[in-house]
């Protein structure tokens, strides 16, 4: 089973700011401090949740784990921005380990319906969990 991890979109102010960060990026990439001590069981199978106003709101495949500026870690992402049921989520700093088991579904065929939507009515429809 696939294990992924957990980061709050700071700074963004709507889903579309989170894929605009990515979006025209040949390789797309987040960076941190640490290498994760379980990256093995997340490279080519897991993914970075994002944590979006107290939520859980969206995923971003992780294709792998390299070397950045500065020494720091790249996390490389695949930039597609793929919504999931939101699911409550208090903020943390840097990255939180998720089990497969404990990661909200995909919205599927109905995210490409809800990503159409305005960003603002996303998360206004997330915060009253009703998606």
């Amino acid at each position: 089973m696939p294990l992924h991890i957990t980061k709050v979109a700071y700074g963004a102010d709507s889903l579309d700011d989170i894929r605009q960060w990515f979006a025209g990026r040949a390789a797309p990439m987040v960076t941190t401090r640490y290498l994760p001590k379980r990256h093995e069981e997340i490279a080519g199978q897991g993914s970075l949740f994002w944590i979006h106003k107290h939520a859980l709101v969206a995923r971003s495949p992780i294709l792998g784990f390299g070397e950045a500026e500065s020494g720091r870690i790249a996390i490389h992402i695949d930039p597609a921005l793929i919504l999931v049921q939101a699911r409550p989520r208090r903020a943390h700093q840097g990255w939180r380990y998720l089990e497969h088991a404990d990661a909200p579904l995909d919205l599927g065929e109905a995210g490409e319906a809800i990503a159409s939507m305005p960003p603002r009515m996303i998360g206004e429809l997330s915060a009253l969990a009703l998606l």
